[in-house]
């Protein structure tokens, strides 16, 4: 009988250990969750920010200023411009 007791006693401790190395465990993985959520959120914010940047830097009148007075281009006159007509044959 003390056998079994001792038997049931070693295995209640073990049980014990496992439920606490198992809780210790799941709180570690919800607090990695926690923190990778938190780093979601912030490369989120950093993309809609780079996504504003670009367009930004990306509009049409902002390229324009930027090819005239840095690059000193122009648009070409009517005379400046040639029209070339390809014929296409058609598909079979």
């Amino acid at each position: 009988m003390i056998r079994l007791n001792l038997i049931l006693f070693a295995l209640t401790i073990a049980m014990a250990l496992g439920v606490v190395t198992a809780q210790y465990k799941a709180r570690k993985l919800y607090f990695e969750l926690d923190r990778q959520e938190v780093l979601t959120k912030q490369y989120m914010t950093e993309h809609d920010q780079l996504q504003i940047e670009q367009s930004t830097w990306a509009m049409h009148s902002r390229l324009e200023d930027f090819a005239t007075t840095r690059l000193h281009m122009h648009s070409p006159s009517m005379q400046q411009t040639q029209v070339i007509m390809v014929d296409v044959a058609p598909a079979p």
